[in-house]
């Protein structure tokens, strides 16, 4: 079969086009938007590519079309495909229907940590001698691919609450129909699709219907969006965790404490009981819960807890989850996915941890459509607060929201709206020892490689 995938290089769709090419379909794709990880995981498949939605694209006609969620009424190849009434579906039905049918499905959902925990659980499994199936929003450097269809019944899936396509507005999710499910956090995001926090709450209460009597759900203790979800009704086992901490007790059955400030060792509990450590090359309080969150669910398919803590000792961040590019001339260079403000003060604490004194020079782009509306404007300023100075990226158009939250870091902010000139402030204010943190949901412009060729081209300069 022909399928042809409308919006390819997303990190669900280019997903959804390695599981198709597995099972030997032929696949092409297209899209306007492309850079790594996604268009060298496609490259290397194979897979055909097209830049632009022109109509001749699906000439000859393809047995399927694939539409991705970016794409919607109006776009010409979406209009070509109505208009000739060719077969298609969202990349969450196709992977219902034509992978996930009779396996036993552990979904990774949440407003944080998704990427990470699916990459964590996926690992897991792999190291219990499992081989799952998995389809995750980043590429985890264990496996090289962002999807693979895997050698038994476990399938790991990162379930994201966007929604399916322009034709099917119940979030991606609802498709999977997990007998394990995790859920890492609830908080309001997506601003372009939900009106409200309730909105969003209402779709993970979909997926908890989906859950069989026999499943496992598994949610942070005492979170009041998730407590009040689930007081509409649960018909599954469900465990919780908690992070020890001296200032509260939290009834759990998961608990961790930490052994090092920076995340980067912990303990494991359950029931009370001292399973054993973790010493590993992750950072955060974050991190360590996604971990937790992991433990529990290979758990639940039969995974010993000493096989799983051994597994994450040796586990390695995906790519763009706080991720070391280039150390030179005294300086680091870190990417991060973070866009949201609990997840952009997670990473900013994780690291002031872990370098002390060091200045953090924090150059986020405010990307998303939800930052974009100025939805965050109040939370973003004591989320950068761990950072020594504040690069701040917005288009030209965009709602004032960035500028006001400039305003409230004052001294310490800067806000363009040009890359170049935003370029030039970083590397004229880097001193040795700084650690610059990148934080974009995109490819922010092609700014991590040319701050990257600037401070190793400084290196060489002195040197020399």
């Amino acid at each position: 079969m022909h399928i042809h995938i409308l919006g390819i290089c997303g990190t669900f769709m280019g997903g959804i086009a390695a599981l198709a090419n597995t099972l030997g379909h032929r696949v092409t794709g297209s899209d306007s938007n492309v850079y790594p990880p996604m268009s060298t995981q496609l490259e290397a498949l194979g897979i055909e590519l097209t830049n632009g939605f022109e109509p001749h694209q699906l000439e000859p006609a393809p047995d399927l079309v694939i539409i991705g969620n970016a794409l919607s009424r109006g776009n010409p190849a979406v209009e070509a495909v109505l208009e000739r009434q060719l077969p298609y579906t969202s990349g969450a039905q196709w992977l219902s229907e034509q992978v996930l049918q009779q396996r036993w499905v552990l979904a990774v959902a949440g407003t944080h940590g998704k990427t990470t925990g699916s990459s964590m659980l996926a690992w897991i499994l792999e190291q219990a001698g499992l081989q799952p199936g998995f389809l995750i929003g980043g590429v985890p450097p264990q496996f090289g691919v962002s999807a693979r269809l895997g050698e038994s019944p476990f399938f790991v899936i990162e379930a994201d609450e966007y929604d399916t396509a322009f034709f099917d507005k119940r979030s991606k999710f609802v498709h999977y129909r997990p007998r394990t499910l995790v859920i890492n956090n609830l908080e309001y995001d997506h601003a372009d699709i939900f009106p409200d926090l309730a909105a969003i709450q209402r779709q993970f209460h979909h997926l908890i219907r989906t859950v069989p009597a026999s499943g496992l759900i598994l949610t942070p203790a005492q979170q009041p969006a998730i407590e009040q979800m689930l007081a509409e009704g649960c018909w599954s086992e469900r465990q919780s965790y908690a992070a020890q901490s001296s200032a509260q007790t939290v009834e759990a059955q998961w608990q961790s404490q930490l052994l090092k400030a920076d995340g980067s060792a912990f303990s494991v509990f359950l029931q009370g009981e001292l399973q054993a450590e973790v010493h590993w090359g992750l950072l955060g309080q974050h991190n360590v819960d996604n971990a937790m969150m992991a433990l529990a669910a290979a758990r639940h398919v039969g995974v010993p807890v000493s096989v799983a803590i051994e597994a994450l000792c040796s586990f390695q961040a995906p790519k763009r989850r706080l991720e070391l590019l280039t150390e030179a001339g005294g300086v680091r260079l870190y990417d991060d996915f973070a866009h949201h403000p609990t997840a952009i003060q997670t990473t900013l604490q994780a690291l002031r941890a872990k370098v002390g004194q060091s200045r953090i020079l924090a150059v986020l782009e405010a990307r998303s459509n939800t930052m974009k509306r100025g939805v965050h404007q109040q939370a973003l300023p004591a989320a950068l607060a761990a950072a020594d100075q504040v690069f701040i990226f917005q288009a030209k158009g965009a709602a004032d929201g960035m500028q006001q939250v400039a305003a409230a870091l004052g001294h310490k902010a800067m806000l363009f709206d040009e890359l170049s000139a935003l370029e030039q402030a970083v590397l004229n204010n880097l001193t040795s020892g700084d650690q610059v943190l990148v934080m974009s949901n995109g490819g922010f412009g092609g700014l991590h490689q040319r701050l990257r060729q600037a401070i190793e081209l400084r290196e060489t300069e002195h040197v020399g």
